[in-house]
Order: structure tokens, then sequence, then C-alpha cells
């Protein structure tokens, strides 16, 4: 097999097509994955229409692949022919710049700080495609049960909204506000939930209170005084594309509460002082945090205790995928198989 089909952008806006190009080489320390099924993420959305740009059109993007090991390079023992694995964004760093020589871990912080870090889909070729080369080191084995359509989307908003929930770190019993039921907060309860904490759904749109509550929320609210009301949270987990939403449901956060960000959005966040100040309110950012996390994300979802909600498109209706995303009308996460 010298050539195989990616899902090819050749400028920004413009369509998503099946090209055909060669099966990459496997370096010393690399494997070669046969991809089954890769995510579509926001991040992928933003970089397609030109909002963020990290590396030159054309692009084939994707940082939510998984698949089989099918080849492996000079030096690499962790693992084999065979093994299922997973590729999330943040591969490797350099090891030489600055930031680098304070050997921090391998995580989304460290990807953007490395001055030529290896980030899949964004500074290489992602896992729109047939096969993909990876760092072996840069790969996560996926636990036994857990099927490719399930696995993709984990890669990084089930690792994005587990690692948030660890990183802030809440008592037994707390009570944990999800903003938005989108391909983040659908995740997001249902991980909140299968750790033991009670849960709100915060969400303007009245025809997912019902799906909320079937996710595992307890109570579903529409706003900040409706939370409050409801008994507040101890934290709220910004998962939404608005940070107006967000500020706005601070009115329901009790004393000493954390706003953990890991939703991103075009609108000014605008925190409102005084409650900062007087109710000892933290505000924390939260991308990935380090692989372990991503490892205890993927075993919820192999023990059936997260479900994505998913919609899955065969390659050659990558385009449609991509609109379905894009447009806000898949729910809650497309899914392209290979």
């Amino acid at each position: 097999m010298t050539q195989m089909k990616a899902a090819v952008i050749a400028g920004a806006n413009a369509p998503w097509v099946l090209e055909d190009r060669p099966v990459p080489e496997v370096g010393p320390n690399d494997v070669l994955v046969r991809i089954r099924a890769c995510g579509i993420c926001g991040t992928d959305v933003w970089m397609a229409n030109g909002t963020l740009s990290f590396h030159e059109f054309p692009l084939v993007l994707g940082h939510e692949g998984v698949g089989e090991v099918v080849a492996v390079g000079e030096g690499v023992t962790k693992r084999k022919v065979g093994d299922r694995v997973g590729i999330p964004m943040a591969q490797k760093v350099c090891g030489v710049c600055d930031f680098c020589h304070q050997e921090h871990p391998i995580s989304f912080v460290s990807g953007v700080n490395c001055a030529s870090p290896t980030l899949t889909g964004v500074t290489v070729n992602g896992a729109f495609a047939e096969y993909i080369a990876a760092d072996a080191n840069g790969t996560v084995l996926l636990p036994d049960g857990i099927t490719y359509e399930d696995a993709a989307p984990t890669m990084c908003a089930g690792y994005t909204v587990w690692a948030a929930l660890r990183k802030v770190d809440p008592k037994p019993g707390a009570r944990i506000a999800v903003v938005g039921v989108g391909g983040l907060g659908h995740l997001a309860i249902q991980y909140a939930k299968a750790a033991g904490y009670h849960v709100t759904a915060v969400t303007r749109t009245p025809d997912k209170h019902e799906l909320a509550r079937q996710l595992g929320a307890d109570v579903v609210v529409a706003d900040g005084e409706a939370l409050r009301a409801s008994g507040g949270a101890d934290v709220l987990m910004h998962t939404g594309s608005s940070h107006a939403v967000v500020v706005d449901a601070m009115a329901g956060l009790k004393p000493w509460g954390k706003v953990v960000v890991m939703g991103v959005a075009t609108d000014e966040m605008v925190l409102p002082a005084g409650p900062l100040a007087f109710q000892g309110y933290e505000v924390i950012g939260s991308a990935h945090n380090g692989m372990e996390y991503l490892v205890e994300a993927l075993g919820f979802v192999a023990r059936g205790e997260v479900k994505p909600m998913v919609e899955i498109f065969p390659k050659e209706r990558v385009g449609e995928a991509y609109e379905a995303a894009s447009t806000g009308k898949a729910r809650f996460k497309a899914v392209v198989t290979f």
C-alpha cells in the first residue's frame, strides 16, 4: 500500500475533498496507524474556516484519530503491530527550546508554548486520512470494550472535560454546573455524574432540557438566577460557545466557587470584579493537562459509564460531516470512519 485517501482542505472555507496521497513513511520512534475513525472538533472547524491559523493550506486536519498500529519504526518498544491506539493533539515537544528545558509533561499547554511542537492535525498532517505516522510516545492504548466510534470523540472532547474536572478537584458531594449542552457539555454532564457529583445543566435551549436529564443531570436550569434558586454550584464548567452565558451563570456560583474554562468563544469574557473579590471566586483555564487524564477518560467510556453521542459519516461523506459540525447540526459529535 503506497497510496491512501485523505480529506484535504485547499484553503479557508474550501470544501473537504478526498484525495489520493502517499502513505506516510515511518521514522525512528514512530508508529504507522491505520485510522478507523476521527472526530471533528471545534478547533478543526476554526482552522478550516481560517479563524485559527497554525499551518499553511492545504490542510489535513484531525486530532481525534483512533485505529490500529500496522508498522513500527526503529527504536519503538512500547507499541507493537496490532495495538489499538489513539493519537491526541499533543504528540511531542521539541525538547531543545527554553520552555522544554523546564521539563514540563506533555500537554496542551506544553504544545502551545514549545517553539516547535508536533501537534496532530495542527502543525503536522492529522487523522482525517486512512493512515498517519505518529510518535509512539504520543499515542495512547485504547482499553478493551471501547469502539473506535466512541473512542474518537473521547480523544479530545472527553479528555478536555474530564481533565478540567480533575484539575478543579471538587470535594465529595460538590455541586457541579455544566454550562452548555453540546459537544463538550453532553460529556461533562456524564463524567461529573459518573464521578458521583450533583450535576446541574445550564442551557437556554428548551429542547435540550429533557436530553440533559437523560444524560444524568439532576437539575436543568436556563440561567444564573435559576441556578442560584436551585441550590447553586461549587464549580461551573464552561463548555459552550458563549462567554456571556457563563458570566451570567456565575450568579449561581457559591462562595469560593470555581469557574473552569475549557470552552472557547469569540465574544469577550468580561468578569464581575466585585464577586470575584468578595466571594473568593477562582477562574481556572484547563486543556487536557496530561495523558493520564485521557487514560481515565477512555476508561469511563469503556466501562459504559459515559457514552458519547455521535453521528457517523463514512469517509466518502466527509464534506457532509464538516457541514454538520460547523453549523451545529450534529448532535453532538460528527465522527468520520475510514
